[in-house]
């Protein structure tokens, strides 16, 4: 008898006899079962959806809130389209501050509409339940345009600071080929960064627990809820992420101190004060968006509150976007000029 047949020979009486010895056998036989059962509770513990619990379980806070939201949606939507179409059709509005505007407007019905919609219609039907592919996708374009909208108001600040303190030179920096490159770039990083974010989310493991206390599906919530090691996620979310916040919000910071610098320098008290209240109207809505934001995404994880976070995420994921075409359109002369005119149908 050859080797090859001797040793399978061997081998086969070895396991014969395994399965034969009862003790062995029954053995055999409980390992089995673990590993089935095993693999079942991993089928049955593998998250399919969330529960998106929203601000408040109290029936009167969420009619309140349902109200509310809405006509800060509604808000939205009217304001930010009125300035689509006046910026559309008046060849006035057609340079490079308006057209940094319209861009922003589309960003911010975006921005609202990934979020607010959903909430509004869990408030109203009571069903709480996102499935695992659409808390993504939520994820990936509120991401997506929250970090466009940093990329542009950096954009719009450098475009003040290049009107106000080289003016003679404005028309070469800001010349139409300038400006749409800075706008593409801003949606293109802006995509970009969320498509990271949104990959390396993927990959995460999602086991028992898939309630989430919050309004949308945001970045912090679901770390807190992942069963896998999410270090990773949070190191890129830290340098990723950061750049595209502070990145923006460094040449804001530097471009308002020269336009500043050189507001100071106008001669007559009325045109400061004009400068100084328009400057700091934006200033404001800046700190608000990116305070909020700065504190929400670049942070340790280990410092998560669920509270903190929500009352955060209320200011620049549905504050902002309200107070943005007010701050930066509607506040201007010749765009109530405009406005006037189309509502009394001139």
């Amino acid at each position: 008898m050859s080797w090859p047949v001797s040793w399978g020979f061997i081998l086969s009486c070895i396991i014969f006899n395994l399965f034969t010895d009862k003790k062995i056998a029954k053995k055999i036989n409980n390992i089995l079962l673990q590993i089935e059962s095993q693999l079942e509770m991993v089928n049955e513990t593998t998250v399919t959806e969330f529960i998106l619990l929203g601000l408040s379980s109290s029936p009167t806070a969420q009619l309140f809130l349902f109200a509310l939201f809405l006509v800060i949606y509604l808000t939205v939507l009217i304001g930010n389209i009125l300035i689509l179409l006046m910026i559309s059709l008046d060849k006035r509005f057609h340079n490079p501050m308006y057209f940094f505007l319209f861009n922003l407007s589309v960003v911010d019905i975006g921005s609202t509409t990934s979020t607010v919609p959903k909430m509004l219609l869990i408030y109203l039907s009571q069903d709480k339940t996102i499935s695992l592919a659409g808390c993504f996708t939520q994820m990936y374009f509120f991401i997506s345009f929250g970090g466009i909208e940093c990329l542009l108001l950096g954009v719009m600040a450098y475009d003040r600071y290049a009107a106000i303190c080289h003016p003679l030179h404005y028309n070469v920096l800001m010349r139409p080929k300038v400006c749409a490159s800075l706008a593409a770039t801003a949606w293109i990083l802006g995509l970009s960064n969320s498509g990271i974010h949104s990959g390396l989310m993927s990959r995460l493991s999602f086991c028992q627990d898939n309630v989430i206390q919050h309004f949308f599906c945001d970045v912090p919530p679901l770390f807190q809820l992942s069963c896998s090691n999410t270090l990773i996620n949070q190191i890129v979310t830290f340098v990723v992420g950061g750049s595209v916040i502070m990145g923006p919000f460094l040449v804001i910071l530097v471009s308002y101190v020269y336009i500043v610098v050189a507001i100071l320098m106008i001669r007559t008290k009325e045109g400061r004060l004009k400068a100084f209240s328009t400057c700091a109207s934006h200033l404001i809505v800046v700190n608000i968006y990116y305070g909020t934001i700065i504190f929400t995404y670049i942070r340790p994880n280990s410092s998560y509150s669920q509270a903190q976070d929500q009352i955060s995420s209320v200011f620049y994921a549905i504050l902002t976007p309200m107070l943005n075409p007010i701050i930066y359109s509607l506040r201007n002369k010749d765009v109530q000029r405009v406005f006037r005119k189309v509502m009394h149908g001139k």
